[in-house]
């Protein structure tokens, strides 16, 4: 999801913009989701988009994210 949404979670840690717990946070509550086939198949028809679907966990993390990598680069 972070690489659909290009908020680049990898850069982000590193960036220090998140911490190993919050990186885990986001797994767990994947992990833990009930909505994994609508994820998959939402992920299956986007290569890009701007923002998560709403079902989605992570979704206000991932917005914020993208956000400040594109504020960084700006």
């Amino acid at each position: 999801m972070g690489k659909t949404t290009e908020a680049d979670l990898v850069e982000a840690f590193e960036a220090g913009r998140i911490s190993s717990e919050d990186w885990a946070d986001m797994v767990n509550r994947c992990r833990a989701c009930e909505g994994i086939e609508t994820c998959e198949r939402w992920l299956a028809a986007h290569d890009k988009a701007e923002e998560a679907p709403g079902c989605c966990k992570n979704a206000k993390v991932l917005l914020r994210l993208r956000a400040e990598k594109e504020k960084a680069e700006a």
